[in-house]
């Protein structure tokens, strides 16, 4: 919808909430109806990033940051190769990109890829709605006529099961192992293949971003993907010297069915592994944690995290409406990195030998680059174990 539309003029879209609050706005992108969990997101930055997050499935996006859309969208920064995000909620109307890297503007990308966006949203309010009930279950409607079945639309959110119990890594994993070799983005050249890592590293795909992958080949490791559903057995006639679990959606318990099994084989071979975001939830769960649903999550990229370790504060970029109950903890694994905002926790590590993981996403660079020594200290720890 033009963004010349004003505010007077009929809605073309609707968000029906579960409780029936009802959203009015204007529709971009594909037309049509989607069901998913709403979350917000308060970065400034990297809105086609966040969309082509594998771990953003089953979700729709609220952006509190009212520019969205006015950069473009260019194929170098998307996570995966199309949308994963059910959809989008902004303030503002997408407006025509203004940058020089941009090859398409947000508005078509959406509509070529099957994505619904509404514009003219109090986001606000939206996302008080949000922090005051938890993530709720909603439905999202664009029809260019305005025409809304209302009352089916929130039946549709009541009805809807949510992400509890639900397992998304198996539909956003790859379908085939792949060797990966792009390095991270670096001026003038941009992307380039790293040449002579001698560091073998598997890396799981539950729903992987690719500067995930391109920051373990920046920092020498020559890695291979395997799906999701790969076995303890998969993963070690491939003789690595490390294994990396990814990001990925859904609820942790789920995955954990098959994954965890995997895990704990790896465990037993005496690799280091290093996990993020759903990679670090599978990991606790393999060593005997829980994990529990929060209420609304965290999603942005101003998140300050303490490792407890250093004392030191980073501010990270997060994605996860899951969290490891620090509670259920078991002897030998220890609380490594805490969230500032809520006490939730962030980070474990096996106090005997290279085993960690962290909540937070130290390949996202929204600014601060204060986590990518996590990558470096994957890959000390296997130079040390392939020295003896």
């Amino acid at each position: 919808m033009p963004a010349s539309q004003t505010a007077s003029e009929k809605p073309t879209a609707l968000i029906a909430l579960a409780d029936g609050q009802l959203f009015y706005g204007r529709g971009f992108g594909a037309t049509g109806e989607t069901v998913a969990e709403l979350v917000f997101n308060t970065a400034m930055t990297g809105y086609q990033e966040i969309m082509t997050d594998p771990s953003y499935a089953g979700q729709v996006v609220t952006f509190t940051f009212p520019h969205i859309g006015n950069t473009g969208v260019n194929p170098d920064d998307d996570e995966t190769g199309d949308p994963v995000a059910a959809g989008m909620v902004v303030k503002w109307d997408p407006t025509e990109p203004s940058n020089w890297r941009a090859s398409e503007d947000l508005v078509d990308w959406l509509a070529k890829r099957g994505r619904i966006g509404v514009g003219g949203v109090d986001t606000r309010r939206l996302t008080r709605a949000i922090r005051q009930q938890g993530a709720p279950h909603v439905a999202l409607a664009y029809n260019p006529d305005g025409e809304f079945d209302i009352e089916a639309l929130v039946k549709k959110a009541r009805d809807w099961s949510g992400l509890e119990g639900l397992d998304l890594a198996k539909d956003v994993t790859c379908a085939q192992s792949y060797h990966w070799d792009q390095m991270r983005w670096a001026w003038p050249e941009g992307y380039t293949a790293a040449k002579g890592n001698d560091l073998k590293v598997v890396a799981i795909d539950y729903g992987a971003k690719r500067n995930i992958l391109r920051c373990l080949a920046s920092a020498g490791c020559d890695v291979t993907v395997l799906p999701a559903t790969a076995t303890a057995e998969d993963v070690l006639a491939l003789n690595p010297d490390g294994v990396f679990l990814s990001n990925g959606p859904g609820d942790p318990a789920a995955t954990g069915i098959y994954a965890v099994p995997m895990i704990n084989g790896v465990l037993e071979a005496q690799l280091p592994v290093f996990g993020i975001c759903l990679g670090h939830q599978m990991l606790a769960l393999a060593l005997g944690a829980k994990t529990i649903k929060m209420s609304h999550g965290h999603h942005g990229a101003n998140h300050p995290v303490k490792d407890l370790t250093t004392g030191k504060v980073e501010i990270t970029s997060m994605n996860h409406g899951f969290t490891v109950d620090s509670q259920t903890l078991p002897e030998g694994v220890t609380e490594t990195h805490i969230s500032l905002f809520d006490g939730s926790n962030c980070g474990i590590a096996l106090q005997d030998r290279p085993v960690f993981s962290v909540q937070h996403h130290p390949e996202a660079s929204p600014g601060p680059q204060d986590s990518y020594y996590l990558f470096e200290r994957f890959a000390d720890a296997m130079r040390t174990r392939k020295a003896g």
